[in-house]
Parts: structure tokens; C-alpha cells; sequence
């Protein structure tokens, strides 16, 4: 700590500040002045000031300095005396005083403390702000002083929005702004500044901490909504939701709704148009009149649409057959059944009422194995016919039997011609059919051709057999023999032979007659002329007669 010394032997170069004294009639009236240095300071609240008091008078007491301010004595000396001020919080005067020559002088000195606020705070911005209305901004501040000197700033970024002077103690400052697009994520803030640079000390900034602005535009118009009429239930359909002209759209939250079944929504945003895509699932306890909900909710805003949904269940149709494989004979109940309200017909015949089923009894026979019976279902829902199908297959247990029709019991056939045994056999199961001979374990193929000769003579069991039984039929084989035709086949060809050489003989004759130019004709027959045309004949002559 520096020790004050004397006014009086301070260089004048160093007063720096305005003397304030007062004047007291001196010796042969001069006049003492007691000076108070520094002169009218500034300084922190809080600070500590070196206070110096002197005074030109040479018969000077004690000097006293009078404040309320926390003070102490540094050093003193004729004419002189050092104080030192202690935790200045607020404006002050001091006063120095000290008499001389019996007369008291003064001199004083005011203390000016300057404070930054304590508080700069920007009060809390909207969570969201509508593009296109007004907004206010408050700024608050508490402490700060001197308030002559003490000015608020409200700031977007760092651009100006309103400068105004601290005036109340709180202060609040505040400006409107227009909210726009890019004000969306815009920190906002307040600064005040307490310029000091006229009493040479600076200029104090004091910032609050920045607020973010969140903007936002939602249209009027309600979200388009893509969803089904009906859906049945434990099925799946696609539901869609578009919004445009919203920002900023990827803040956007969207709620998609089955009733009271959160739909899980995949959510796509490409500018200013917002897309949840969702698949709805009917569950059986949600069946009746339901409604898909879309919602859109954006800066605490919200935007709905709404549709009207059947769930329903449409449970078969099921055909049921009493004996899926039935003997022959028996008799056979075919039944169709669906859900409550569906309506079936089987085979024609529809059921007494929706809900009730449809049925027709028959005696299985022959004819019915692989039989199909056929049952449609209609439901309506909200208007619309539903319609479903469904059938059933008989088979029916018959046989084996060998269709007489196409198995003759008599087959008169020729020695060593090919034939085919047409014999058919049918029944379910399907039977094996073999044709033995009587008396001998020869078979003849069945349905294939063979080559026959006269062994083949004779009876033959053809049997057919199941699981369900056998079937036997008889056929008798005559077979005739083929030498008894060989002469007159070998007359036959020898006839036609001579006839063949007796023609070509003739036409040789013929042709050789004709090269002679004339024809003779056995004197037997009757004289019949021929003429061959000479070459005279065309030249206008007459012919020849042939002799």
C-alpha cells in the first residue's frame, strides 16, 4: 500500500481533478484552502478509495474527514492527511476539515460507485409463434447504476431490434416484432450497456442468455385421409395421411388411430408436405363401426381428420361332409355353415335365414364318387355384398364291376390275327383285372393288343377285385382255324393272272395293226370296213378300200 504524502509536494502535473474549497480570511488576509483529492472519483460498488486531505495553511491543526463511508487513518504530516475508504457500496460525500488560525476551512468530494445490473434477463419466448403475428420481447433488469448511464439493447442474432434507457428500478424493456420463417431457430437476447467512457473508464456490457424462437404455419384445412370402408378382422390394409403447406413439417407429430389402437406410422416429410403411412390390423374385439383418426399437431396446434370404418368377420363358408368316404348305398349329410349374418346357399338351396346353415342328405351311389358340392356366402357391410366360396369333394366306397357294355361274353376271332380284349373294370378303390383260362393258369392281357392262334380257344374268368370284394365275368373265345381257305384264295389269283395276260396280249395285237396301217377282221365276224387316212386323202382324193 502506497503512503500518501502531502498535497503541497505533489508535482502539479499530477492534479487531475478540480479542487472544491472553501475560503477563510488568513494572516494580513490571505486566504487557505483545503484541497480534497481525488476529486468527485468514480468507482466499483464495493472498492476501496485512498482519500487525501491537505492544506496550504502553515499553522494547520489536526485535519478530520467527516463521512459515513467505513474509513482509516493512513498517515498524516503537518498540513496533511491520508484516509483510506473501505467497501464502498453507494454514492457519497466526504468532507475534510481543519481549522487554522483559529478559523475552520473546508473541503470535499463526491463518490460516485458505479454497479453492473444484476440481473439481465430476457423473458421467456413463446414455444411456438405463428408466422405472420406479433410477438413481445421483455427484457429485465435489475440493479445497474448510474442509470443516467445505463441503456438496454434487445437483439435477434446480433442485429438490433430496439435500444432504450434503464429507467425504473426494475427495468423492463420491450419491443414487438412480426414473426417470420427465418425467425424459426433464431436465438433472441438483451444487452445492457453502462458507459462509463466519460469518466474515462469504459463501456460495461452485460448479456442475458440467448432465447430461442420457434415459428411455425399450419394450414386450416384438415389432413387428407386414405383409409378403407371395412376391414375384416385379423386382416391388414394400408392407411395414408398427407398435410401440406405446413412448417417447419419435420416437427411436425402425427398420431394415427384404429379407435383406441395406436396405429405404429412411418412418417416422411418432403418440403412442405407432411406423409404417415400406416397399416391398420382388425382385431375380433374391435368389430362394429370404428374410425380411423389422423392427427397433426404442430406448434401446439393440431389438425384432424376423421373416416368411418366397418370391422367385421366373415368366418367361412365350411362345407362339412358326415362321411367324407362313404360306402355305397348310405346315406350322406352335406352341411354349410358361416358366421352370424352371412347368408349361404349350397348347391342352390339357400339356408332358412342369414346365420343358419344350409344342408342335403342323398343315398351315396355309384354316380356321386368325386361328386363336388359347392356353398357360397354373402355378408353385407355398410352397404356393400361380400361373397365367398367354398366346396367339398364326396367319395363314394363301390365295385368292382366289369362294365358288360364294353366286355363282350363271346368273341369269334380268326387264327393268327391281332386283337385287343376291350374289358373294362371300375370301382373305388380302383380294382386289378385278370382273364385266366378255365382249367390253366394262361392269362390274356387285357386292353393291350395280342397276337391269337387257336390255343386261345376256350372259357376265361375275367375278375375283377378290390379291397372290397370281386367281380368275375365270363368270356368265351372261338377261334377259327385258317387252312380251309387257302384253295380258293390261291383259284382267285390265278383267275385274275389270265385275265391280266389275255389284256396285255390284245393290246399288243392291236398296236401292231395299227403301225400296218390297216385292220383285218377274222372272217367269221361281220365285214366291217376300216380305213386308215393316206396321205392322198388329205390332198382331196379318195381313200382306198381295205381288201
Amino acid at each position: 500500500m502506497a503512503t500518501m504524502v502531502p498535497s503541497v509536494l505533489w508535482p502539479r502535473a499530477c492534479w487531475t481533478l478540480l479542487v472544491c474549497c472553501l475560503l477563510t480570511p488568513g494572516v494580513q488576509g490571505q486566504e487557505f484552502l483545503l484541497r480534497v483529492e481525488p476529486q468527485n472519483p468514480v468507482l466499483s460498488a464495493g472498492g476501496s478509495l485512498f482519500v487525501n486531505c491537505s492544506t496550504d495553511c502553515p499553522s494547520s491543526e489536526k485535519i478530520a474527514l467527516e463521512t459515513s463511508l467505513s474509513k482509516e487513518l493512513v498517515a498524516s504530516g503537518m498540513g496533511w492527511a491520508a484516509f483510506n475508504l473501505s467497501n464502498v457500496t453507494g454514492n457519497s460525500r466526504i468532507l475534510c476539515s481543519v481549522y487554522c488560525n483559529g478559523s475552520q476551512i473546508t473541503g470535499s468530494s463526491n463518490i460516485t460507485v458505479y454497479r453492473l445490473p444484476e440481473r439481465v434477463e430476457l423473458a421467456p419466448l413463446p414455444p411456438w409463434q405463428q408466422v405472420g403475428q406479433n410477438f413481445t420481447l421483455r427484457c429485465q433488469v435489475e440493479g445497474g447504476s448510474p442509470r443516467t448511464s445505463l441503456t438496454v439493447v434487445l437483439l435477434r442474432w446480433e442485429e438490433e431490434l430496439s435500444r432504450q434507457p434503464a429507467v425504473e428500478e426494475p427495468a423492463e424493456v420491450t419491443a414487438t416484432v412480426l414473426a417470420s420463417r427465418d425467425d424459426h431457430g433464431a436465438p433472441f437476447s438483451c444487452r445492457t450497456e453502462l458507459d462509463m467512457q466519460p469518466q474515462g473508464l469504459g463501456l460495461f456490457v452485460n448479456t442475458s442468455a440467448p432465447r430461442q424462437l420457434r415459428t411455425f404455419v399450419l394450414p386450416v384445412t384438415p389432413p387428407r385421409l386414405v383409409a378403407p370402408r371395412f376391414l375384416e378382422v385379423e386382416t391388414s390394409w394400408p392407411v395414408d395421411c398427407t398435410l401440406d403447406g405446413l412448417f417447419p413439417a419435420s416437427e411436425a407429430q402425427v398420431y394415427l388411430a384404429l379407435g383406441d389402437q395406436m396405429l405404429n406410422a412411418t412418417v416422411m416429410n418432403h418440403g412442405d408436405t407432411l406423409t404417415a403411412t400406416a397399416t391398420a390390423t382388425a382385431r375380433a374385439d374391435q368389430e362394429g363401426a370404428r374410425e380411423i383418426v389422423c392427427n397433426v399437431t404442430l406448434g401446439g396446434e393440431r389438425r384432424e381428420a376423421r373416416e368411418n370404418l366397418t370391422v367385421f368377420s366373415f368366418l367361412g363358408p365350411t362345407v362339412n361332409l358326415s362321411e367324407p368316404t362313404a360306402p355305397e348305398g348310405s346315406t350322406v349329410t352335406v352341411s354349410c355353415m358361416a358366421g352370424a349374418r352371412v347368408q349361404v346357399t349350397l348347391d342352390g338351396v339357400p339356408a332358412a335365414a342369414p346365420g343358419q346353415p344350409a344342408q342335403l342328405q342323398l343315398n351315396a351311389t355309384e354316380s356321386d364318387d368325386r361328386r363336388s358340392f359347392f356353398c357360397s356366402a354373402t355378408l353385407e357391410v355398410d352397404g356393400e355384398f361380400l361373397h365367398r366360396n367354398s366346396s367339398v369333394q364326396l367319395r363314394v366306397l363301390y365295385g368292382p364291376k366289369i362294365d358288360r357294355a364294353t366286355c363282350p361274353q363271346h368273341l369269334k376271332w380268326k387264327d393268327k390275327t391281332t386283337h385287343v380284349l376291350q374289358c373294362q373294370a371300375r370301382g373305388n378303390p380302383y380294382p386289378e383285372l385278370r382273364c385266366l383260362k378255365e382249367g390253366s393258369s394262361r392269362e390274356v392281357p387285357v386292353g393291350i393288343p395280342f397276337f391269337v392262334n387257336v390255343t386261345h380257344n376256350g372259357t376265361y374268368q375275367c375278375q375283377a377285385s378290390s379291397s372290397r370284394g370281386k367281380y368275375t365275368l365270363v368270356v368265351v373265345m372261338d377261334i377259327e382255324a385258317g387252312s380251309s381257305h387257302f384253295v380258293p384264295v390261291f383259284v382267285a389269283v390265278l383267275l385274275t393272272l389270265g385275265v391280266v395276260t389275255i389284256v396285255l396280249a390284245l393290246m399288243y395285237v392291236f398296236r401292231e395293226h395299227k403301225r400296218s396301217g390297216s385292220y383285218h377282221v377274222r372272217e367269221e365276224s361281220t365285214y366291217l370296213p376300216l380305213t386308215s387316212m393316206q396321205p392322198t386323202q388329205a390332198m382331196g382324193e379318195e381313200p382306198s378300200r381295205a381288201e
